[in-house]
C-alpha cells in the first residue's frame, strides 16, 4: 500500500493551480471536469502518480469559499534548504506564515507557508 493523494477543496481552481505549480514547482499531472457532478479535479504533484503522491485539487462550482475546521493539520515538503525555499516562495509571491527555523523542541528546520485558500504547507529541511 501506498498514498495516492491528499485532497483538498478550493474555491479558485486557476488560482490554487498557479500556487501549487508556479510557487512550490509542482507540475499539473492532469484535470478532469465532472458536469454532472459539477465539479472539477486537478492533480499536482512533483513525479508522476506512479511514482509519489499527489494534490487532488476539487473545485465544486460554484463554491468560492469553505471553513478549514480545526482538524486539519498541514501537508509536508522536504526541501534541500528552508530559508532558500522560503526565499523563493516569496518571490514567486507565496505568503511564508513562519520562517525557517529549528523546531521549538527539536532541531530540525521547518517553515511554515500557506495556499490561498488557507491551508498550511510545511517544509521541513532534508539534506
Amino acid at each position: 500500500m501506498r498514498i495516492l493523494h491528499t485532497m483538498l477543496r478550493v474555491g479558485d481552481l486557476e488560482r490554487s493551480i498557479r500556487f501549487y505549480s508556479e510557487v512550490l514547482g509542482m507540475r499539473l499531472l492532469r484535470r478532469r471536469d465532472v458536469p454532472d457532478g459539477k465539479f472539477t479535479l486537478a492533480f499536482l504533484g512533483y513525479r508522476d502518480e506512479s511514482e509519489a503522491a499527489a494534490i487532488e485539487l476539487t473545485y465544486n462550482w460554484g463554491v468560492d469559499r469553505y471553513e478549514l475546521g480545526d482538524a486539519y493539520g498541514h501537508i509536508a515538503i522536504a526541501v534541500e534548504d528552508a530559508r532558500a525555499a522560503c526565499d523563493e516562495i516569496r518571490r514567486r509571491g507565496g505568503l511564508v506564515t513562519r520562517e525557517a527555523g529549528p523546531m521549538k523542541h527539536g532541531g530540525t528546520v521547518i517553515a511554515f507557508v500557506q495556499d490561498p485558500d488557507g491551508y498550511k504547507i510545511e517544509l521541513i529541511e532534508r539534506a
